[in-house]
């Protein structure tokens, strides 16, 4: 599904200089159908209640869905989210959360991608679907 030429490391590479960096994402595994990161759950991704902010769930889903559907086109295209929605389904207060994306949809112009949002005992914290458009990398 995905192309067979990018790996865990070069994701990480990417990410230097971005949003990720500060937030904390890795990349951590590309499966035949999913793709995997983890972000800490600390003063960086707190809300002022001392549990993971939404936002930050959100840049974590947002992140994995996109850098997955860009494996899934050609090297002239790219993706660009179009809508985004998530659902907080419990607190997590500190350690670690695990992010895993899986395609629902993979067309020609769209993709759809569900991303499930875990805590270090594998309970559901967030559920988030993401839109994305593909698009001619000229045309970006």
């Amino acid at each position: 599904m995905f192309r067979p030429d990018v790996t865990v490391e070069q994701l990480n590479a990417l990410s230097k200089g971005t949003l990720m960096e500060p937030l904390g994402i890795v990349m951590t595994e590309i499966g035949p159908d999913y793709l995997r990161a983890t972000m800490p759950v600390d003063a960086r991704t707190h809300q002022p209640y001392g549990l993971l902010h939404g936002g930050a769930s959100v840049a974590l889903a947002e992140t994995l869905g996109s850098s997955a559907g860009g494996l899934c086109v050609g090297p002239d295209q790219g993706v660009v989210g179009i809508e985004i929605n998530a659902n907080h389904l419990r607190g997590v207060r500190s350690g670690t959360v695990t992010g895993t994306a899986r395609p629902l949809h993979v067309g020609r112009s769209t993709q759809v991608w569900e991303i499930r949002i875990e805590d270090e005992r594998g309970r559901l914290a967030c559920i988030s679907r993401l839109t994305l458009a593909v698009i001619d990398r000229a045309d970006a």
